[in-house]
């Protein structure tokens, strides 16, 4: 085990991508932030909507930033020891590598199936030597004791793998913050256990 001076001084030197500021993304990177990660690298396209604050890390005054410039600002606001390297870019193949190419672990925090599948597929194909931490199943409410991290090799898949978002089965913040946390603690795992 480590005091938390030990945990942040460990940290500080760690890279961590996450691909996607929503809901997954931005309450991964928060979290990450206040346990001392000393770079977070953070691609984004889209804008804070308002349909976006019942479950991700932005405030009504944000509504129509882009998400990386809203995140970064509320970082700065919990650690500003953590570095920022934000994208207002959409992942795809001609820059996954360039993007996260100096991280240690890489989060796939998209809400869209094409480009989940996009990054795993690239990522595995690629660079297979990397960690990268997914989200999977974190639709709804109740249920917690369904979600869970499963490893395979340098894959983690963080939620229940089944509850598939819908009109009728929505993302709630609690949910999304279980599997949030799930993700920021799966990074933690595989940075600190390697030190």
């Amino acid at each position: 085990m480590q005091n938390f001076k030990k945990i942040k001084e460990n940290l500080k030197t760690k890279i961590v991508g996450i691909a996607g500021a929503g809901g997954l993304g931005s309450n991964c990177a928060a979290s990450l932030a206040r346990t001392g990660v000393g770079k977070l690298i953070i691609a984004d396209f889209d804008v804070v909507s308002e349909a976006n604050l019942n479950r991700q890390f932005y405030f009504y005054d944000q509504i129509g930033m882009p998400k990386v410039e809203a995140l970064k600002e509320n970082i700065d606001r919990i650690n500003s020891g953590t570095i920022l390297q934000i994208h207002k870019t959409k992942v795809d193949e001609s820059n996954i590598a360039l993007l996260f190419a100096s991280c240690d672990v890489v989060v796939e925090a998209f809400d869209d199936a094409f480009q989940k599948k996009l990054l795993i597929e690239f990522m595995l194909a690629n660079m297979p030597d990397k960690p990268l931490v997914i989200g999977s199943g974190m639709a709804g409410w109740g249920n917690s004791g369904a979600i869970k991290v499963e490893r395979y090799n340098n894959l983690y898949v963080c939620g229940d793998t089944s509850s598939e978002v819908s009109e009728d089965n929505p993302p709630l913040a609690p949910r999304v913050q279980i599997v949030s946390n799930m993700q920021a603690n799966a990074v933690l795992e595989i940075l600190l256990n390697n030190d």
